[in-house]
């Protein structure tokens, strides 16, 4: 067994073993649990405000990437090629959460296939990692018409899918690429440029939001800015 997952379980029985006792203390004598391997996928929901029932399991990255295959929920799916889902590890440590698809990533299926993904590879590289070490998705699952930005309609019948995707990897903290990633996850309007350079934290993992790369292709100068905020998420891992 790898040292890490041995540690890791060791950590998990620890923390069970302390739960279990302190509900002992309370008077519990039984604890009911479910058998999450026989109840339903949690359904895809039309919108943020549909009701998802109690006796449901959310869907791991197999099962979700399977259904959005043919996601029809928002009109974005009329002119898509291909569904991004996402790539990298599925036990992952990081996470990184762009924007959209843009025209490459339509016809490829995978994120940050573009230019901005090629200098995407190269920040990790400078920080000794790789995408198959990492996960790498998007807000969005399909390409909006012309790269425009994101629509508030589509954003919030997609970011379901983010959501489920991170309860899935369980990643030790999130890098968001992009003012729409960050102002998503945090549900917050403040501007990428308030936000980035400082810890948040997204369902109690640490998030730190930065520059998207297609914005330093523009604006060369953000580099040292987005660089800072890595050494951060460096030091972070490393510990």
């Amino acid at each position: 067994m790898p040292e890490k997952l041995y540690h890791e379980c060791r950590e998990l029985i620890s923390q069970s073993r302390e739960t279990l006792n302190e509900l002992t203390d309370w008077g519990f004598e039984t604890v009911v649990t479910a058998q999450l391997a026989n109840l339903p996928i949690c359904p895809i929901v039309p919108n943020v405000d549909s009701a998802v029932p109690d006796t449901c399991r959310p869907a791991n990255l197999e099962e979700l990437a399977a259904r959005l295959q043919d996601c029809r929920i928002c009109p974005l799916c009329e002119k898509r090629n291909k569904v991004v889902f996402g790539v990298g590890n599925p036990h992952a440590d990081l996470v990184l959460v762009g924007e959209a698809p843009g025209r490459e990533e339509d016809e490829k299926g995978f994120p940050f296939v573009g230019e901005a993904g090629r200098l995407l590879d190269r920040i990790l590289f400078a920080m000794k990692l790789s995408r198959q070490e990492v996960y790498i998705c998007n807000v969005l699952k399909c390409r909006p018409p012309g790269n425009r930005d994101p629509q508030a309609e589509e954003i919030a019948a997609c970011e379901q899918f983010l959501k489920q995707q991170l309860a899935a990897i369980r990643p030790r903290m999130i890098v968001t690429l992009g003012r729409f990633a960050a102002q998503t996850l945090l549900q917050t309007k403040d501007p990428i440029g308030r936000l980035r350079g400082h810890w948040h934290e997204y369902a109690g993992i640490p998030l730190m939001p930065t520059y998207h790369p297609a914005y330093l292709l523009r604006n060369p100068a953000g580099k040292r800015d987005v660089w800072e905020d890595m050494k951060q998420v460096m030091h972070r891992l490393q510990t």
